[in-house]
């Protein structure tokens, strides 16, 4: 499972012209799962970003996590995070988990998040999907759970 993590200052998910999820600040998570993910996955990228300390003190230091700052989630499903370059110019996505796995994974991991104190919002599941954000830094983390 990857995460890529951007802090923002608010974002959208709009789908057919539709908003699906919308933010002030927190996260927007953009996220990948390949064969084998698990709930154990799901479990420790899901504990990480609560737990991270991503937002400043009054110090300037990267000292709160988004629960002692405030802030919600907004979780995209992105299968393209596991494209695979190495050979041609078109990308592979073979590494990608199916849609029939990828799906309930990650319903599960907004869940969790949600279950730790997050306020969660989301784009559609294999939708195509216009996402604008504003980003707070920029502040972006990749995070891979193997």
């Amino acid at each position: 499972m990857k995460v890529i993590l951007q802090r923002s200052k608010k974002a959208t998910v709009t789908v057919d012209g539709q908003v699906t999820g919308a933010i002030k600040q927190g996260y927007v998570l953009l996220v990948g799962l390949t064969h084998g993910d698990t709930k154990d996955d799901a479990d420790y990228i899901a504990n990480k970003i609560v737990k991270m300390r991503l937002w400043e003190d009054a110090d300037g230091k990267m000292n709160h996590s988004i629960l002692d700052h405030g802030g919600a989630i907004l979780s995209v499903s992105q299968f393209t995070l596991y494209a695979d370059i190495r050979k041609g110019n078109r990308p592979s996505f073979i590494e990608a988990a199916r849609p029939e796995e990828a799906e309930p994974l990650w319903e599960y991991f907004n869940e969790t998040l949600r279950n730790l104190g997050l306020h969660v919002e989301t784009g559609v599941f294999g939708a195509m999907m216009d996402v604008q954000l504003t980003n707070d830094g920029p502040v972006t983390i990749i995070i891979e759970s193997k």
